[in-house]
């Protein structure tokens, strides 16, 4: 079954090419509209020359995390045997799993090998109850974007602290003296994203969520990042509709040279160096600012490939998503669209550090970034987390009421 909103084919739109005429087997492999369609093709079609007999069809769907999950709640909950192989955001393995929805793909400590040499956070996320059941598709990490060539006509550092950013962003802002530039982009439309916005100085400060299985919560701390962000809106560093701004919002803005920072993933780097980017040649990455006397802290993102447990090519689809997995596939991702590899092994490639002049820089972020809350109830703490957050920067609830209502709703999600 398809979603007539969010979901069409690569073959309805010719975006691949043809398959063999006599393909004894087709998978059709679900990949985010928010990713890179073209590169995804290219890599099916490497497959399907490596494995005659194999034709792969995609389906795109999904212009946010949201969006994707509910249209596959809607496929597997009906038990559609429509897809084979599905991408999953890296919040997403443990629900699917508990409701019986994607095929573990061995035993944890059988398959081991199938998870050396990717980086610890996405072996731990592809692990549930002990078995195997994704394998990691790319990884990523929320980073600071920022325009060197304005801090540098302004002899400004990088800055190190939230605090820091709000007086460089005032100094550049005064001096360019254009309307349509703004201090810094973030997501403060009520989505996935939303929710890594709200715990970065939350996080940066020392909090948590959970802390060894149990639910943590600090209200002040809440509190605390609530301020930050609204304070960004009401000192004019942030738009005034920035509770509108989704993630790819983000993208656009800063790639057209309207922001001077942005707070965004790995992909957004191909996109700024593109020949259509008022920002090409100008742009510079570094680790997001911590809090006045706290870490500097980044949300652990990425995505993950997982076999659809309604499959009827169940080892056809594992076979798939090993080579989807493996290091030939990322690495053709890394370059091409600047996704962060999950191998730690790719980050000292040649080719890929051309490409992505910064990402020894991204592999620390990667390796230190923290993860939302492990949980199959996953989707009630994004729910209460996004839209608390959109209501205080948008205005229609104070910091103090949207931190006890946080902490109520969430004590009964993660007691």
């Amino acid at each position: 079954m398809k979603s007539p909103i969010i979901a069409w084919t690569v073959a309805a739109f010719a975006i691949g090419s043809q398959a063999p005429a006599h393909a004894d087997t087709t998978l059709r492999m679900f990949v985010s509209s928010q990713g890179s369609p073209s590169v995804h093709r290219k890599i099916a079609d490497l497959y399907e020359q490596q494995n005659p007999g194999i034709k792969i069809e995609i389906e795109l769907g999904g212009a946010t995390s949201e969006l994707q999950a509910q249209y596959l709640n809607t496929v597997l909950s009906s038990r559609d045997p429509s897809l084979d192989v599905l991408i999953l955001d890296i919040i997403r393995p443990a629900q699917f799993s508990a409701a019986g929805w994607i095929s573990p793909l061995g035993e944890a400590a059988a398959d081991a090998p199938m998870l050396e040499g990717y980086i610890k956070a996405y072996a731990d996320a592809n692990t549930v109850d002990g078995k195997l059941v994704a394998l990691p598709a790319h990884a990523d990490a929320l980073l600071l974007y920022y325009r060197k060539d304005l801090l540098d006509k302004y002899g400004l550092p990088v800055p190190k602290t939230w605090a820091e950013l709000a007086e460089t962003t005032k100094t550049v802002l005064a001096g360019e003296g254009d309307p349509n530039l703004q201090g810094l982009s973030f997501q403060g439309k009520a989505i996935e994203g939303a929710v890594c916005t709200f715990l970065l100085p939350y996080w940066s400060a020392g909090h948590d969520l959970t802390r060894n299985g149990d639910f943590s919560f600090d209200k002040d701390g809440a509190v605390a990042a609530f301020n930050l962000w609204k304070g960004f809106v009401d000192q004019g560093i942030a738009k005034k509709n920035i509770s509108e701004v989704g993630t790819d919002d983000t993208r656009r803005e800063f790639q057209a040279g309207k922001a001077v920072f942005a707070a965004l993933w790995g992909y957004g780097w191909s996109n700024f160096q593109g020949e259509d980017s008022a920002v090409r040649g100008k742009v510079g990455v570094a680790t997001l600012p911590a809090v006045e006397g706290g870490k500097p802290v980044s949300c652990l993102g990425g995505w993950e490939w997982a076999v659809s447990a309604y499959s009827r090519h169940q080892e056809e689809a594992k076979k798939l998503v090993t080579f989807l997995a493996g290091a030939e596939a990322t690495k053709i991702k890394a370059i091409e669209a600047s996704y962060l590899p999950p191998q730690t092994a790719l980050y000292a490639d040649p080719d890929v550090q051309e490409a992505m002049p910064w990402i020894e820089n991204a592999r620390a972020v990667v390796e230190s970034a923290l993860p939302r809350p492990v949980t199959p109830r996953y989707n009630e703490v994004s729910e209460i987390i996004r839209t608390l957050f959109n209501a205080v920067i948008g205005g229609s609830m104070t910091p103090d009421e949207a931190a006890a209502q946080m902490e109520a709703r969430l004590r009964r999600v993660l007691r």
